[in-house]
């Protein structure tokens, strides 16, 4: 294995280097307030700066009220319809409604029958890896992290097209179908190689079918005998909905304009989004929501007491339980102050699955921990806005019921995110003008260059 390498050490040497490393860029962090400098694109409220415009989506989380911007109950648009609006048609036909969300974000309208048909058939033709790709690039190579496997996976697929550097819009979006098709099974074909030969647990490898919708492919090409209820594989499509896209200010979103409007092909753009969304402070958050409440269950004997749960979560403040960071994750979103609306579109999903699990009492305790740690944050902390659940809250939970492997929670993200960051790309292709370079202030003070040997 790589940890083996002799690369791979620090040495004592290398731990010397990094203490100048250090020591010689550290900021005085009033620099950024004496310069006006948002640390993290967002101002003293919390509010992101803006840098561009977009067609996509849109989050809203104030509303003006006799002139003045007051926090409002979350809303989310795809292309401006209400996600609500959207979940509550594809769920009221008794439809799988990945499909047709990805078809609004790329062209901008809602199919009709004939074409949400002619689309998804698209979809399923692309849904084919290269002869031998699963053998000589997924497998030859497995790593512990799924989300490392997928972005090498995606750069060899540079290599297999014909035409990786034409940017015209219909060899792109050609390319972006192609990649929305193919998430599915570079992550379960990537945690199917880690399980055989990292974990040394059987090898199951499925064909994907193409009479089911993603998120039934999904579960099919998971699970060992194929086997799945109807509620499960449409719950995970509502999750691949709520997932698909989030405005153009998210981190790897960002990434995305970011990179494209270097004039880079689809395949590298992609990869770094890929490599944005693994970060933990951005893709990650719901598998620490599970790790944390697996803690919780273990400490708080009596789940339906209040005040052994509060006070629990005062001691998640506290640093003093968990991962001692303060925090208690899923609560809290960088834009939404009064409610995620990804959220309570998925709760009550959430809670048939629970019921359909035998897991009801699981999921009480999590609506009671989404309660009390809004009152305990609030009392504790002094906070601009409200806080409440985001979508990283339940969805961990439901992945847990739908026994989806904790390594693929944020390659699930990423198969959903995949939708987003394609039209993103497309966008930018068609509107942006020039490359993307904020600009950095210097504060080092000069120096003059010493002779060798006088040093």
């Amino acid at each position: 294995m790589a940890s083996h390498y002799a690369f791979s050490q620090v040495t004592p040497q290398i731990e010397q280097l990094a203490s100048l490393c250090v020591s010689n860029n550290n900021i005085v962090p009033e620099l950024y307030t004496e310069h006006n400098v948002y640390c993290g694109l967002r101002d003293l409220n919390g509010k992101g700066v803006l840098t561009g415009l977009t067609d996509v989506s849109e989050i809203v989380s104030k509303k003006t009220v006799d002139g003045e911007l007051v926090p409002c109950e979350g809303e989310l648009y795809y292309r401006g319809i209400n996600i609500n609006d959207i979940i509550g048609g594809f769920m009221g036909e008794k439809r799988f409604g990945f499909e047709e969300t990805v078809y609004l974000l790329l062209f901008g309208n809602l199919p009709d029958k004939n074409e949400l048909e002619a689309f998804e058939k698209l979809i399923a033709d692309y849904r084919q890896l290269p002869s031998s790709f699963v053998r000589d690039i997924v497998m030859k190579s497995p790593s512990e992290d799924i989300m490392n496997t997928m972005a090498r996976s995606v750069l060899t697929l540079y290599a297999y097209d014909d035409k990786p550097n034409d940017l015209s819009i219909p060899n792109v979006l050609r390319q972006s179908l192609e990649l929305i098709a193919l998430f599915p099974m570079l992550a379960v074909y990537s945690y199917q190689a880690k399980r055989y030969y990292i974990d040394n647990k059987g090898l199951i490898i499925h064909r994907p079918r193409k009479n089911l919708s993603v998120a039934e492919n999904i579960l099919h090409l998971l699970r060992e005998d194929s086997s799945y209820t109807e509620l499960e594989a449409r719950v995970l499509d509502l999750a691949l909905v709520l997932h698909a896209e989030h405005g153009g200010g998210n981190n790897s979103t960002f990434t995305m304009h970011v990179v494209t409007s270097s004039g880079t092909d689809t395949y590298s753009a992609v990869a770094a989004s890929l490599s944005s969304l693994k970060g933990p402070k951005h893709g990650g958050a719901n598998l620490k929501v599970v790790e944390m409440f697996n803690e919780l269950k273990a400490t708080v004997k009596n789940w339906e007491d209040e005040d052994e749960i509060r006070a629990y979560l005062e001691k998640l403040l506290n640093k003093e339980a968990f991962d001692r960071s303060g925090l208690i994750y899923g609560m809290g979103h960088a834009v939404y102050s009064v409610s995620d609306p990804r959220s309570g579109a998925f709760k009550g999903y959430v809670e048939k699955l629970a019921v359909e699990k035998g897991m009801e009492k699981e999921f009480n305790l999590y609506a009671s921990v989404e309660r009390l740690a809004a009152e305990v944050i609030s009392k504790k902390r002094r906070i601009y806005k409200g806080v409440s659940a985001n979508i990283d809250f339940y969805s961990g939970f439901c992945y847990t019921m739908l026994g989806l492997p904790s390594e693929l929670y944020t390659p699930l993200f990423a198969t959903a995110r995949i939708a987003g960051w394609s039209a993103h790309r497309i966008e930018e292709l068609i509107n942006g003008k020039k490359i993307i370079r904020p600009a950095y202030m210097n504060v080092q003070p000069r120096t003059p260059y010493v002779k060798l040997s006088d040093r």
